[in-house]
């Protein structure tokens, strides 16, 4: 051990080694701590201790591969730098592992291993003082009669002066080391300036072992002068262009232009592109030059013109002069030759969809063929694409995405409840208070002429005594007409040729069939449960963290809760209500964090942090290491309450007279229980559960097939007669009697209900079912397949009945959905009757040997 009279470290240390870098003194540096070997070190070592001695560890650089790391301890370095951990912090994602905030005190050289396991510990000789360093001027004299220390240090300071004079002051870490080049011992500057500029760190290795003071000045100094020519460097290729870049601002890239050089006031952002001489009120000259270099085309030309000529013979004090002024304005803000560079690398665009949104593999492909289409024709118009899908699938953030995709400007245009053909087409310029449409007005907006344009919810406009706006977009939408789109505003042309537009809407139902020809229909399904727990670890939980200032060591949701939220808590086609319910759990644990939030001064001085050790609280409990919050099933329902959903077919599924339906609904599919129960009366038929006239009509219809085939199916009524009306009263309901019911595809669960009450068989309880009936029970096909096995799956449901008809559609679920259930596809009623009971239905012959029904996909 040194003799010197300065502070001592321990002659024993144990030792942390280490991948990351190189811990210099005077230097401070994050280390990661997952190997056994360096967990053991902060459990034994750094949480058991109680003196400042137990925080003070060795740190060696392992230059050995970690990807070839045994559990040999490896061939120390022999030279190490002696650390003081001042923070630890614990966490269990994704494994184990611990984070040292660790700052460098001295060198020391490892004189003796004295053991391996379960820690190294090392008998250490110290290299450095730690005490206060000697001046500049007793530095030179102890150098020698040369001073050659002494130039070498100044030649360094001069060096570390002039590379901090390059960078902005204005920034406060810049200013505060500035000041400690002057406060800080010159001996101390080599080490504390290489942990800072960019090296590598076998450069930083060779810093480490240069012991003598001028070896390392030596070895410092060209990795300094090398900065300092990588900066100007730097500088020469960021001079101020002067080009008609809009996004280029003055105050953003060139911060040390004074006031009087920019000409306007502190704190307004002015762009270089902007006319800075239309300061008095007649400024027509300057309005004739912008419409000149507008680049619009000769009838927008002339019309300008002519405008202009008027606006040249008006007082300023006519109240016309102010809107022909506005509209001169407009018409030289439109983008009419300004536009953007579309990105048509496929590959570029391939990653970015990914990255952004799981599944939608349909969307994707569509945008990857506009842009292989581009590549080939680079006039092609813009597509008409109109995305139809329930609420929360994704059908906004996926406009914007190709908007990023293509390297396009993005404008979305709401039109729910627009009921006014002048939000689209703009108001004429007779009128008070005119102005234009909100296409022409998004135009300007955006400033080029080749935008993404978002119509959301085009299913929901209106109509009024002001027009009806869905036939105004009969313009807009078409490729055909809308290379001369006319703005009543405007009155004249403007080229939306190159505008794509992407519409969207839960349902087709409510656009008028003439708009909805003009679009390209791409149909944006709900999402399966497993995709719903890849978006939710990919997307949503993560963005949620951020929304509410956590961070993934603060809250961890396993997947196994995601799993249970999305299938106990929230069941949709979407992931909106599962955003919300992540959004509760995090309020829930930032109120426990805020509560015992323990503030870390982890931007503070090296010398004034400290290891902070678990204090006892209340009751005689210590405080637990810092770990991230896990919410299992436990504190899942004490933070959301008893679980929403139940998995209740098979408990509603106990008497007879009960099936499950299938129903698609603009918010995706959903299951629906049809109840059926008879009494004595006069063969009347009573529906309840507010149906539309296409159910009450299939009610009718599978009453009358069961009557025609009673004798088939041995059907009685409650006397035993073989007319199941003859002195019955039939009963059938549709639960959830608020909301309202049509369509044609409960056809066959009503057959089915019917047929279990009459027979009194019970209907097996995993078995979900939809189709259209006809009179001579054919069974039908109908829309909404994949929303409606969807929805089957979510509920649980193991077995699907389906028109046969209908089968193509079943290549649009999921693997892994089709994979879990079993699928009959029925042409006829006696088949869905064969595979809705147990061992057939009576009347039946050989009721399951008709192999092309059930098809196990």
């Amino acid at each position: 051990m040194s003799s010197n009279s300065g502070i001592q470290i321990p002659s024993r240390l144990p030792l942390l080694l280490t991948h990351e870098g190189v811990l210099l003194p005077g230097s401070t540096m994050r280390i990661s701590v997952e190997t056994a070997r360096n967990m053991h070190l902060v459990k034994n070592r750094l949480l058991k201790g109680t003196s400042l001695k137990s925080t003070i560890i060795g740190v060696i650089p392992n230059t050995r591969d970690p990807e070839y790391d045994t559990e040999d301890l490896p061939t120390l370095h022999s030279i190490g730098t002696a650390g003081l951990a001042v923070q630890v912090v614990g966490s269990n994602w994704p494994k184990p592992h611990y984070t040292l905030l660790i700052t460098g005190l001295c060198r020391f050289r490892v004189a003796q291993l004295l053991k391996e396991g379960p820690f190294p510990v090392a008998e250490v000789e110290q290299l450095d003082k730690l005490e206060q360093y000697t001046s500049p001027d007793e530095m030179s004299e102890a150098a020698g009669p040369d001073g050659e220390l002494g130039e070498l240090s100044q030649r360094f300071y001069q060096a570390a002066v002039q590379l901090v004079g390059m960078l902005d002051m204005s920034v406060p870490v810049v200013a505060k080391l500035r000041r400690l080049l002057d406060s800080l011992p010159r001996e101390t500057l080599p080490d504390v300036l290489a942990s800072m500029i960019h090296t590598s760190n076998k450069e930083k290795l060779q810093v480490l072992d240069a012991v003598s003071l001028e070896e390392r000045f030596k070895k410092t100094l060209p990795l300094l002068t090398r900065q300092i020519e990588g900066l100007k460097l730097l500088q020469k290729t960021r001079k101020p262009r002067l080009d008609d870049d809009k996004r280029v601002k003055a105050f953003a890239c060139f911060p040390a232009i004074t006031v009087r050089e920019r000409g306007v006031l502190p704190g307004r952002q002015f762009s270089l592109d902007e006319e800075g001489d239309d300061e008095d009120g007649d400024d027509t000259a300057v309005l004739e030059r912008k419409v000149k270099g507008a680049n619009m085309p000769e009838p927008a030309l002339r019309v300008c013109l002519k405008e202009l000529k008027r606006l040249k013979k008006m007082p300023q004090s006519m109240p016309e002069y102010a809107l022909t002024r506005n509209y001169l304005d407009l018409m030289v803000e439109l983008p009419w030759s300004k536009s953007t560079t579309d990105c048509l690398d496929i590959h570029a665009a391939r990653v970015l969809l990914d990255s952004d949104h799981y599944a939608m593999e349909k969307l994707k492909r569509r945008v990857l063929e506009y842009l292989a289409v581009r590549q080939l024709k680079s006039t092609l118009k813009g597509p008409i694409l109109c995305f139809v899908g329930p609420p929360g699938v994704g059908k906004t953030s996926v406009g914007r995405s190709i908007a990023r995709t293509l390297g396009r400007e993005f404008h979305r245009i709401a039109l729910g409840g627009v009921c006014d053909q002048s939000d689209i087409r703009g108001h004429r310029r007779t009128y008070v208070g005119s102005m234009p449409g909100r296409i022409i007005n998004g135009l300007k907006t955006v400033g080029v002429n080749n935008p993404v344009f978002l119509l959301d919810e085009v299913d929901k406009l209106g109509k009024s005594l002001q027009g009806d706006p869905a036939s105004a977009l009969l313009e807009v939408l078409d490729p055909e007409q809308n290379h001369s789109f006319t703005d009543h505003y405007l009155n004249v042309a403007f080229d939306l040729s190159q505008v794509l537009f992407i519409a969207t809407a839960n349902s087709t139902a409510t656009i008028p069939p003439a708009l909805l020809d003009r679009m390209e229909v791409l149909q944006v399904q709900g999402y399966t449960q497993e995709e719903k727990v890849e978006i939710a670890h990919r997307h949503l939980i993560p963005h949620q963290l951020e929304q509410h200032g956590l961070t993934p060591q603060q809250l961890q949701i396993p997947q196994d809760t995601t799993q249970d939220i999305i299938s106990k808590y929230t069941r949709e086609a979407g992931v909106r209500s599962l955003e919300r319910k992540i959004g509760a759990i995090c309020r829930a644990v930032a109120v426990k964090v805020a509560e015992g939030h323990n503030v870390t001064k982890s931007e503070a001085a090296p010398a004034e942090r400290s290891l902070t050790r678990p204090e006892p609280r209340e009751g005689g409990r210590g405080a637990p290491p810092d770990m991230p919050i896990v919410i299992d099933h436990i504190a899942l329902k004490d933070i959301l309450g008893p679980h929403v959903f139940e998995m209740e077919v098979s408990e509603r599924l106990t008497l007879p007279g009960v099936a499950v339906g299938l129903a698609w609904t603009p918010l995706g599919g959903e299951i629906m229980f049809v109840e059926a129960s008879r009494m004595e009366g006069e063969g009347q038929l009573t529906l309840t559960g507010q149906l539309g006239d296409v159910m009450k009509e299939s009610a009718h219809l599978a009453m009358s097939w069961l009557r025609s085939n009673a004798k088939t199916y041995q059907l009685t009524n409650l006397v035993g007669g073989s007319d199941p009306l003859e002195g019955t009263d039939i009963h059938l309901h549709f639960p959830a009697g608020a909301v309202t019911k049509d369509g044609p595809s409960a056809g066959v669960t009503m057959v089915t209900v019917l047929a279990s009450l009459f027979s009194g068989r019970l209907v097996r309880s995993d078995v979900a079912m939809t189709g259209e009936i006809t009179l001579r029970g054919l069974v039908l096909p109908v829309g909404g397949i994949k929303d409606k096995v969807l929805a089957a799956h979510r509920a649980g449901v193991k077995c699907v009945i389906i028109p046969k008809r209908n089968e193509k559609d079943l290549e649009e679920i999921p693997a892994n959905v089709r994979k879990e259930l079993d699928f009959v596809t029925a042409s006829n009623l006696d088949e869905v009757l064969n595979a809705a009971f147990d061992g057939g239905f009576p009347g039946m012959s050989n009721p399951l040997t008709l192999p092309h029904i059930v098809s196990k996909l």
